[in-house]
């Protein structure tokens, strides 16, 4: 009998078809957005499931779902699973990294453009109508060349936003980690470690692009804000909740700084109703990864991880021991 996997929201039908040779596949592809029950209900009796990172994996899913073997996510981020509840229960977990490093790299620093330069601000200008004539201040923004680039979070995508700053654009490129990066790898991204404290104070364009968990969690808030300088700019490409976005919305209405970039959000698809109201801001809706090819490889990637697991018995990117029955 096959194993039975749920695709718990609408992928490509060539990443299904390729899923069923293996398995006995239930998917999603209305793209119905299930609540935790349902997802529980779907899930009975199914060895894996393939999640595009908005489904919970947590303890109580997991009672209820003794089958589960394997949780593979079509992301590089993964704080939509519990894994210390999923390595409790015997339930691997994967995601889909390196796949999409430099196609968010590119998004990345594409909203740090935009938001130097108010390209969202003036479009909306442009598009009401109200340009009738050319003046000596009208959107000015910041310049990209030459100026600091701060990165909080130097990881892959960290790395390729500072690469692309350094050698395309000529920015001095600082950042925080937790971890100092090697020698050389530092030197390929021209970039070098500083504090937390001195990257909010000297970067003139910061990017956030650290992972999520309990300690990032408003990693950017008022104070932090209030030690930026009044020209800079903020983007974050990470993950909702790293930026408490009310406090942010507030700094940009009272010019704490002069402008943000935002694809990820606190509570998405939820935005902060503030943030809609202030115009020195680039909303996007979390399209970091989204080019053909590179959705493309994510898809494959989860899928490949399920069938390397359940089938070949070993996972091409885990996050958390696997069980030692299936290791």
């Amino acid at each position: 009998m096959q194993q039975k996997i749920l695709i718990s929201r609408a992928i490509f039908p060539e990443v299904i078809a390729k899923l069923a040779q293996h398995f006995d596949v239930t998917s999603n592809q209305d793209d119905v957005l299930w609540t935790p029950s349902q997802l529980i209900e779907q899930l009975a009796c199914k060895q894996g499931i393939f999640t595009t990172g908005g489904e919970r994996i947590d303890a109580a899913l997991l009672a209820a779902c003794p089958d589960l073997r394997i949780c593979a996510n079509m992301a590089v981020g993964y704080n939509n699973f519990d894994l210390d509840a999923m390595t409790a229960a015997g339930v691997l977990g994967t995601n889909a990294p390196d796949v999409l490093t430099e196609t968010t790299a590119d998004l990345g620093f594409s909203l740090l453009m935009a938001t130097a330069r108010r390209l969202a601000e003036s479009e909306h200008y442009l598009r009401a109508g109200l340009w009738t004539r050319w003046r000596y201040d009208m959107f000015i923004g910041a310049d990209i060349h030459g100026a600091t680039l701060g990165i909080l979070g130097m990881g892959r995508i960290g790395q390729g936003i500072a690469r692309r700053g350094a050698h395309g654009f000529g920015m001095k490129v600082i950042y925080h980690n937790r971890t100092r990066l090697d020698a050389a790898t530092e030197a390929d991204c021209k970039a070098c470690y500083v504090s937390k404290e001195e990257l909010l104070r000297t970067a003139d364009h910061l990017v956030l692009v650290l992972p999520y968990s309990a300690s990032s969690h408003h990693a950017i808030g008022a104070a932090e804000l209030a030690r930026m300088k009044p020209s800079a700019t903020l983007v974050n490409i990470a993950r909702g909740g790293i930026v408490d976005d009310a406090a942010l919305a507030l700094a940009l209405r009272n010019r704490t700084i002069a402008a943000a970039g935002l694809d990820v959000f606190e509570g998405e698809p939820k935005v902060h109703p503030d943030l809609l109201t202030v115009p020195n801001i680039v909303l996007t809706p979390h399209i970091g990864s989204a080019s053909l090819p590179t959705r493309l490889a994510m898809a494959h990637l989860a899928a490949d991880n399920l069938i390397g697991y359940l089938v070949n018995k070993k996972a091409l990117t885990p996050l958390n021991p696997a069980p030692a029955a299936l290791a």
